[in-house]
């Protein structure tokens, strides 16, 4: 059976065509259908995010991905020379060694980030709901959850910082060891911002307050993470209450100054507050950074951060690698072994039916009164001629045709020994 995998990702296609080639959560359960009986996949994935679309299969047809490549474009209605110079095809060990790097992060845009691995989990979860996998994507899914965690292990890929806002908060962890006593304010509603607020209700942060000029987008980001929304104008008044402050704004001057922390310290009692400003032109006054009990970080001083956490997981992408390429042999082992017991359960089902019918001439033969120590010699006798005939015949003839490898296998199968061999 010909495992396959067809995709596009960001690295080879722009958003305007992934944007196009999605599969939303209502359409993919028609999808997995319509992919088994459009083409000769027996067994279908779909994996769709906003940065790949990839279709997983397995079919005892061979190479399909002619066929799944124009299924894609008719199922989205889309002419497929549009986008197929941005397709990818995986076969085989390939498709294995691809899917084990995308489930342990080798694959996305932020290096080692673990939130694919749930994406994959949720797909197979999916396709196997709606009869979409077999034994084949079954135990190559299961196989590749199996090695995404030894990745995460035995590796540090997710553990070094690789965004301004994850930097953000693992200095934050450093200067509060427990941030479940700690609340932090966010200034801004942007990506970072979110970005910010996601690690740090990761690792259980006490409160979260989102301050915004507009509210409503302020409170989109703090209800995901059981935050508070204010406005930007009730900022100065919350600060008190801000052991982190994390801003990222597009302000084209300061929105905190030296006063307003001052006021906000005071009131403190000069607890240790801890300040990112990570807007470019600046959102905190370089000032701020003067006062006693305020440690105050820019978006260059966490850029070091970041550079050194790339360092760490490009150097753990490297052990990833050695285990992904470890566990794709593995896998297509098995799959080399499933002939072995196709073959392995016809060579028994033939010995077997020999044996029966040789038995049930046996049987009649003793009715009939013939002795039974000749009846069971004959049966050894006859069993062993019509068992070793037709291997005989074969290793005869690729002796006179000079096939030595036959002859090889033939010994390593059966285990001959040189005395046998050269005394046949």
């Amino acid at each position: 059976m010909t495992i396959l995998t067809l995709g596009l990702n960001h690295k080879t296609a722009p958003v305007d065509i992934r944007e196009r080639l999605t599969f939303g959560p209502d359409v993919i359960v028609g999808a997995l259908r319509s992919i088994t009986e459009q083409t000769s996949a027996e067994e279908a994935l779909i994996l769709s995010t906003c940065n790949r679309t990839e279709l997983y299969c397995a079919s005892e047809g061979g190479d399909c991905s002619a066929a799944l490549r124009e299924w894609l474009g008719r199922f989205h209605g889309i002419e497929s020379n549009l986008f197929a110079q941005h397709l990818y095809c995986h076969q085989d060990s390939e498709a294995v060694r691809h899917l084990l790097r995308v489930a342990s992060g080798l694959d996305s845009m932020v290096l080692g980030e673990p939130q694919i691995l749930g994406q994959v989990k949720g797909a197979f979860q999916t396709a196997n709901a709606a009869g979409g996998t077999g034994r084949m994507l079954g135990k190559l899914f299961q196989h590749t959850f199996s090695v995404a965690k030894q990745v995460r292990t035995d590796t540090a890929i997710g553990s070094s910082p690789v965004s301004v806002a994850f930097a953000a908060v693992s200095l934050a962890r450093q200067i509060f060891s427990d941030l479940s006593k700690q609340t932090a304010v966010l200034v801004g509603a942007g990506e970072t911002i979110e970005l910010a607020a996601r690690h740090l209700h990761q690792h259980g942060i006490g409160r979260i307050i989102v301050a915004n000029r507009t509210v409503e987008r302020a409170h989109s980001v703090a209800q995901q993470f059981d935050g508070y929304a204010i406005a930007l104008t009730e900022l100065a008044g919350h600060l008190p209450e801000a052991d982190i402050v994390v801003s990222s704004t597009a302000s084209p001057l300061p929105i905190l100054g030296k006063g307003t922390v001052e006021r906000a310290l005071k009131k403190r009692r000069h607890r240790p507050m801890f300040m990112v400003d990570i807007a470019v032109p600046r959102d905190i006054e370089p000032e701020v950074g003067e006062l006693r009990d305020v440690y105050l970080y820019t978006v260059d001083d966490l850029q070091g951060v970041v550079n050194e956490g790339m360092r760490s997981r490009q150097q753990a992408a490297e052990q990833a690698m050695e285990i992904v390429d470890l566990h794709t042999e593995e896998f297509m082992a098995w799959v080399r072994s499933l002939g072995a017991v196709s073959l392995i359960q016809d060579f028994r089902s033939h010995a077997e039916s020999t044996r029966d019918h040789l038995v049930e001439r046996a049987q009649r033969q003793l009715a009939a009164g013939k002795p039974a120590d000749e009846v069971v010699c004959q049966l050894a006798h006859l069993l062993t001629n019509k068992l070793l005939h037709s291997p005989s015949v074969r290793l005869r003839r690729a002796g006179r045709e000079g096939r030595n490898e036959l002859l090889e296998a033939a010994n390593e199968l059966f285990q001959l020994s040189a005395e046998a061999k050269s005394g046949s």
